[in-house]
């Protein structure tokens, strides 16, 4: 475990009135988001917007440091333990631009040796020899965005690449990276049962050390919210998780965490930080951060639209909102994280993370119990199968709880 001690004598709790107190500060991520994509998908609604044209690639890649050393002060002498370039798709930079940035982080925080880097990449995106120069530049780990091996589901998501592409894709992955997630989705516009557990098979006979298996959901400011296409009902997207679930326990993955598998020690060590209420530095445009003090958690983020947050980071101002997490929502934001992990968090994590006292969390905590949505005893809090399917239900206690 990661943690930069602080000052002695500081309280491993504190009361709500008094706001959070640590002694150690937690782990801390690296983050940088590349805003640009070839086609915005139907579905997305993450901060992504259309290449119209090659990409202002080295204004902000400029951009990015700048950023980066405006924040230095709020994390510096931490050692920074993953980075994830996410998107957006972070493959349409050159491998050069990408080395470039990664040189620039290191020589500015102490970034361990056995860092886990992670680029998002799309399908539609690869070139054998710019992904051999990633692995160069240092990126140890790839996430490959295939969605599905459907060629009709594929149109119908709006993505770029096909079948083909997406099985050339993984093979030139496999011939650079041993460690290597897959993105899919399922409950997909028309999707039998048979066609998702047949998008899972192929996924499996790459034999990648992750995957992650998304329900498709209807975002608002989306395509598919002004256009709502028909998806399976809920007791059909029911038997498709069910699929997914025994088809990959069967085939030797861990469900780690609502979404996420992985083969025994590969489990994603940047995503694991954030859902264990670790700390993350975010940079790029609509980046968000967690940082905490040694006496209060602070939330930040920057500038959303690529051209301002540009502007922004160059005047030295990219972060567009700065604020202290009151102490009452706490709890709510630790177990929001901390209880989509399959095997829940111990309780001395809660104490150590949030820089509350667990007392803060024990009414939300008795009425989950009560409700059977988790199990604890002396040492940990773990969703049961019920809360797992009901996860926002679960959720939902803690956040009543914090504006009582």
């Amino acid at each position: 475990m990661s943690a930069l001690t602080l000052q002695r004598g500081a309280s491993a709790s504190a009361s709500l009135v008094g706001g959070p107190r640590f002694t150690t500060l937690p782990p801390l991520a690296l983050y940088v988001h590349v805003p640009w994509c070839v086609r915005k998908c139907p579905y997305c609604d993450f901060n992504s917007h259309e290449a119209r044209g090659d990409i202002p690639e080295a204004a902000y890649i400029e951009s990015l440091i700048a950023d980066l050393d405006q924040a230095l002060p709020l994390v510096w002498g931490r050692r920074v333990y993953t980075v994830f370039f996410g998107g957006g798709t972070p493959s349409l930079l050159s491998a050069a631009a990408l080395d470039t940035l990664l040189s620039a982080v290191r020589a500015r925080v102490p970034l361990a040796v056995d860092a886990e880097i992670t680029l998002e990449a799309n399908p539609g995106t690869f070139e054998a020899a710019k992904f051999a120069a990633f692995r160069a530049a240092g990126v140890n780990r790839l996430s490959i965005g295939v969605q599905s091996f459907n060629a009709k589901h594929l149109g119908t998501l709006g993505r770029i690449h096909d079948d083909l592409q997406a099985a050339r894709a993984i093979e030139i992955a496999r011939e650079h990276f041993d460690n290597f997630n897959l993105d899919l989705m399922y409950a997909l516009p028309g999707q039998t049962l048979s066609e998702a557990k047949a998008d899972l098979a192929r996924a499996l006979a790459y034999e990648p050390s992750h995957l992650s298996l998304y329900h498709l959901t209807i975002e608002p400011n989306t395509y598919f919210h002004r256009h709502p296409p028909v998806v399976p009902d809920d007791d059909a997207a029911a038997e498709m998780q069910e699929a997914v679930e025994h088809t990959l326990e069967a085939a030797g993955f861990d469900h780690y965490e609502t979404s996420a598998y992985a083969r025994p020690g590969m489990r994603s060590r940047h995503n694991l930080n954030y859902w264990t209420f670790g700390d993350y530095l975010g940079i790029g445009a609509g980046a968000h951060s967690k940082l905490s003090f040694p006496d209060r958690i602070v939330r930040q983020a920057r500038y959303r639209q690529p051209r301002e947050y540009m502007e922004r980071a160059g005047a030295g101002s990219a972060v567009h909102t700065d604020e202290p997490v009151a102490p009452r929502e706490i709890p709510f934001e630790f177990m929001m994280n901390a209880l989509r992990l399959t095997d829940g968090f111990e309780l001395a994590l809660f104490e150590e993370r949030a820089g509350v006292p667990l007392v803060s969390a024990l009414r939300g905590l008795d009425e989950a119990e009560r409700r059977g949505l988790i199990v604890r005893d002396h040492e940990r809090v773990a969703p049961t199968e019920l809360g797992r399917r009901f996860l926002n239900d679960l959720l939902q206690i803690f956040l009543s709880d914090n504006r009582v």
